[in-house]
Parts: structure tokens; sequence; C-alpha cells
């Protein structure tokens, strides 16, 4: 009888104590972030290796400190879905540097995007998601580097591969019509720095920098729905401690090009800006050319100059001699970049990089556009 009471008694205490503990850990204990991001490391082989996810990574289950986000309106990658998310270390923030200016992240900061499609028709089972592709970009020290992971076909990991490769998929769409990318590319390092770089000026001479390109404050200034709530996505960012409250209490922003009760013009110039402007702007891949397509060039007084309105083709060898204008006014067919965006033929077509087939909607938007507008002087 004594050796029960005595066990009775431990196991009293056992819980009491227990208790006691657990509730002294509730009181003190601050949830820490999994994410790892050594910089003398990186990148990693694996994506799993970051931790950015939750549970299978497949999911795409955000870990803690890990934010998704969305710009208002997405570039078109062959009509890939995109995930992306933003994760930064403890105790530092970002910083704002102008409505329509890249957030400026500080060091150890990664940004994360995700490349699917959704009922994909030649894989088993059919009609389930394929991911293909996940982008990683860092902040060191030195500056922003790439880290392309490719996932394999158990969806279970993605491995890092810098050296460039294509696949092809097939899909039905949201309106049951089955597409097919039968070159859907996955960038190398250098095809990722044709759209992600500024020249700058170093000192010993200009040298390429990469940079983010859609986390502008214009392009995330409207609600996101995080699951358990609804809230504008830089209010979201200060309230998590990444960006500093600084942002003014009203600017302009960019809208969902395909929100068809939004002025056209305007859904033309978010279409522009974020499929064009990171290329044509000053220091970047195609900034020899006249156009001017960001979001704060493209409206006022100069804006349909810099769109190229009226403006004349420059020496472009092998176009059409039609091709007169950039956009001539009430004529598509007599517009350059019409036709760059309507053709499939990898010499001709805009952008660069990041697409091999026509986005129908996007061509259709820059053709009501342009029929929209009346004639040159």
């Amino acid at each position: 009888m004594k050796r029960i009471y005595y066990l009775l008694i431990f196991a009293i205490l056992s819980i009491t104590s227990f208790i006691a503990c657990s509730e002294n850990n509730d009181d003190g204990y601050t949830p820490v972030s999994p994410v790892v991001v050594d910089l003398t490391q990186v990148p990693y082989s694996k994506l799993s290796d970051y931790k950015f996810f939750e549970g299978d990574m497949k999911n795409q289950v955000p870990s803690l400190g890990v934010l998704p986000y969305e710009p208002a309106s997405s570039l078109f990658t062959d009509y890939a879905l995109k995930k992306r998310f933003v994760w930064m270390p403890k105790g530092v923030k970002a910083t704002f540097n102008g409505s329509n200016n890249v957030i400026e992240l500080p060091v150890g900061a990664a940004l994360i995007k995700t490349f699917y499609y959704n009922n994909v028709q030649d894989i088993t089972p059919m009609g389930a998601t394929r991911i293909i592709e996940t982008r990683v970009m860092i902040r060191k020290a030195n500056g922003w580097i790439f880290a392309e992971y490719i996932w394999n076909a158990e969806q279970t990991e993605a491995f890092l591969n810098m050296n460039g490769s294509s696949t092809s998929i097939t899909w039905k769409d949201e309106n049951d019509v089955i597409k097919t990318v039968s070159n859907y590319r996955i960038p190398s390092a250098e095809e990722c720095l044709i759209c992600h770089k500024v020249d700058v000026n170093q000192g010993s001479g200009i040298v390429s920098a990469a940079i983010p390109i859609g986390i502008k404050p214009q392009n995330l200034n409207f609600s996101y729905n995080y699951g358990t709530v609804s809230k504008n996505q830089l209010t979201k960012w200060i309230d998590e401690g990444y960006l500093e409250n600084a942002i003014p209490s009203n600017f302009e922003s960019t809208i969902n090009y395909k929100d068809a009760s939004q002025p056209l013009e305007k859904r033309v110039r978010s279409y522009l800006d974020i499929n064009c402007a990171h290329c044509h702007q000053e220091g970047s891949h195609c900034s020899y050319r006249p156009m001017r397509f960001a979001f704060s060039e493209t409206g006022g007084t100069n804006g349909r100059t810099n769109q190229g309105v009226c403006q004349d083709t420059q020496d472009m060898a092998g176009f059409p001699g039609a091709l007169s204008k950039i956009i001539n006014p009430g004529n598509f067919n007599r517009s350059m970049l019409y036709y760059r965006l309507d053709t499939e033929e990898p010499s001709y077509r805009m952008p660069l990089t990041g697409r091999s087939i026509i986005h129908e909607e996007g061509v259709d938007l820059i053709k009501e556009y342009i029929n929209s507008l009346s004639g040159c002087p």
C-alpha cells in the first residue's frame, strides 16, 4: 500500500509541475521562425534546406515569418500561375524608396516565387497540379543572388540548377480549353539577369547589378486575403515588422489589368509596367530604346510619348516596312508594339525572355487600346 501511495503522490506532483511549467512557458514563449538563410552557405542544393514551407512542401504552406504577397498585375510567363513570398531575418526592416521604386530589402532577406499549373493533362494523375520551378532571390551584403530550383516529378523536392533548361506542359485552363507550352523556359543565371538588372557605376566601371522587380509599393497597395484576415499588403508588412512605417497616405497605384471595370488606359499602363518596364528603363537591358513603360512614366503630359504613341520606329532590320510607328493610333496592324507582342518568333517577340507563346488576353488589351487612340498630328 505504501508503494502505491508514493506512486500516486509522485504522479500528482509530476502533473502539477508539468502544468506549472507549461503555464510559465506560455507566458514567456516567443515563436521562432524555422527558416534558415545562412549567407555563407546559400544557395543551398535543395529548396527544402531553407525551411520556407511547413508540411508537404508542394502545398506551399509558408512557415512562420514567410509572408505571401501578390502584385496588382502579374507578369505573363506562358500562363503559369505563381505563388510569391518574402522572408526577412529578425531585427531588420525594408525601406520605402518611393511608390514607384522597388522596396529596399535588408541584407539576409529572401524573395520566393513558385511557378505552377493546375489541371495538367500530361501527368499522372491527370488533372493534378504540377510545380515546375521555384525562384529564390537572396540579398547578400554585396548584392542580390539568384537561386533556381527545379521540382522533381514526384513533387517532393526541388534542386538547385542554374544552367537553364526547357520543359513541355499541357493543361486545361479555367475555360476548359486545352493549352500546351512545348518550350517552357526555366532560366539560367544569365537569363535571369536580362530582366533583373540595372547598370551601376562602381568606380572601376559600369557593372550590371541584380535587382527584384515586382515589389514596388504601387503594386502592393491593395488588400490581400491572408486566410484569417484581409488586409492592405503594405499595412501587413508594417504590422509584421517587415517595412518601416513611412508610407505616404495616398499615391497612385497600379491595378489588375484584367479588371474591365477600370479605365482602359490605366489597365494598359499597369500591364506595360509589370511586363515591360523593368527592361525599358534607364540602365537596364532595353534602355537604348525610346519607350519608358514604368507606370509613373506613362501618365501625365509625356505619358503617351513614353509609351511610343506616334513615335517612329528605330533601325529594326527585318521588320515589315509598314510598322512605321511604335504605336500607330487607330491602327494596331501598323504598330510595332502590337507586332512584337503578337508573335512567337524568338527574334522579334517581346518580352525577350519569359514567354514562348502569345498572351492572347494581353494582346487583345493592347489592340483595344491602340484602336481607341486618335491619329498622329
